[in-house]
């Protein structure tokens, strides 16, 4: 009876060896199936969203810089860089939030995340009440920059949680 699972087990190793062999060495090796070793840290896809928000962020920021830089010049880089700051930080003080209460109550996290969305409120309010009269930034680069930071920042975040292996059943 163990005979057949031996070489079966064989077979298996054959076919893994075979396509290491065939060109895909360097692959990223994908993990054993059935592996959960990752899936039961509750806070991994918020770690994982994290991350790769501010990766993309980063990213974002320096060709945002660069492009309203090369169109508006100063205005362009101020705008740019106050978009940035504004759209992109705010989506990535939510995942903060959100992580730092992941150990609490679910009302504690709801209580967090709305107070953290009124007083961001308040501060983009306030920014944009400071900036109504001035003139050292590009308002189209401001306009832009907050938008795509918050798109971007939203999608990566999203991707990383759904991709990220999560245990259902404990």
């Amino acid at each position: 009876m163990t005979e057949p699972t031996q070489n079966n087990g064989a077979a298996k190793d054959a076919v893994v060896n075979d396509a290491t062999a065939n060109g895909s060495a360097g692959a990223k090796e994908l993990p054993e199936l059935n592996d959960v070793s990752q899936a039961g840290d509750h806070v991994g896809p918020l770690k994982a969203a994290m991350r790769a928000g501010a990766l993309a962020l980063l990213v974002l920021g320096a060709l945002s810089l660069l492009v309203w830089g090369l169109i508006s010049g100063t205005e362009g880089l101020w705008g740019a860089g106050i978009g940035w700051l504004v759209g992109g930080g705010f989506m990535l003080l939510t995942v903060v939030i959100v992580l730092f209460s992941s150990n609490t109550s679910p009302s504690m996290t709801m209580g967090l995340i709305l107070g953290s969305w009124l007083v961001k409120a308040a501060v983009l309010l306030g920014i944009l009440f400071f900036l109504k009269d001035k003139t050292f930034y590009d308002t189209a680069a401001l306009a832009v920059t907050v938008i795509l930071s918050m798109v971007a920042v939203l999608a990566i975040e999203t991707l990383a949680v759904t991709r990220t292996q999560k245990l259902y059943i404990s």
